[in-house]
């Protein structure tokens, strides 16, 4: 059996789940979401938990049964506090900025790059920090790599887009020619 698929997952004060027969609704302060159940998992609430349990014990049963319980979890922090990705420029000239849903973005480009926020996404800027954040880490991840995507760190200088705490692995130029008075002086 999976480690992660038998700790249970604890209901917060305010979030609210309600288990149906293909699905589980998780409602709270920061929106709701819904996480399918794949055929032989069951959900049960049991004294202010969630446990999550597997009907049958086979390899993609018992994959399912661990990621199951992930994504309920997932979905229960996502609406309780929410998730945030932070974006750096890095740049000579780049900046962004936000006005209403819409991201605007100056990387060196001849033309500004825009992003619309889907439903339940934000975005704000602070100075070169680009802040994405929303309910469904799923959604917030794919977001923050799309932006990332739009300009990737280089490795020489490591001008471009890069998530705050990553690590960009730089490579040295181009090494100076040495004069030798070698065999052809």
């Amino acid at each position: 059996m999976s480690k992660i698929g038998k700790l249970p997952v604890t209901i917060p004060q305010g979030v609210s789940v309600e288990i149906m027969e293909s699905e589980v609704k998780v409602s709270g302060p920061k929106g709701s979401l819904s996480v399918r159940l794949p055929k032989k998992i069951d959900v049960e609430k049991k004294e202010g938990q969630l446990i999550v349990t597997t009907q049958k014990v086979s390899k993609q049963g018992r994959s399912n049964y661990g990621s199951t319980r992930a994504h309920i979890a997932n979905a229960v922090k996502g609406v309780a506090e929410g998730f945030k990705k932070q974006l750096e420029l890095v740049g000579t000239g780049f900046r962004a900025e936000v006005s209403g849903s819409t991201l605007t973005m100056l990387v060196g480009f001849s033309h500004p790059v825009v992003f619309e926020a889907p439903e339940g996404i934000g975005f704000t800027v602070e100075k070169l920090i680009i802040s994405v954040e929303g309910a469904n880490k799923e959604q917030v991840g794919q977001i923050a790599a799309n932006i990332r995507a739009v300009r990737p760190p280089e490795p020489y200088k490591g001008k471009g887009i890069k998530y705050v705490d990553e690590i960009i692995r730089r490579k040295a130029g181009k090494a100076a020619k040495t004069v030798t008075g070698g065999a052809g002086a």
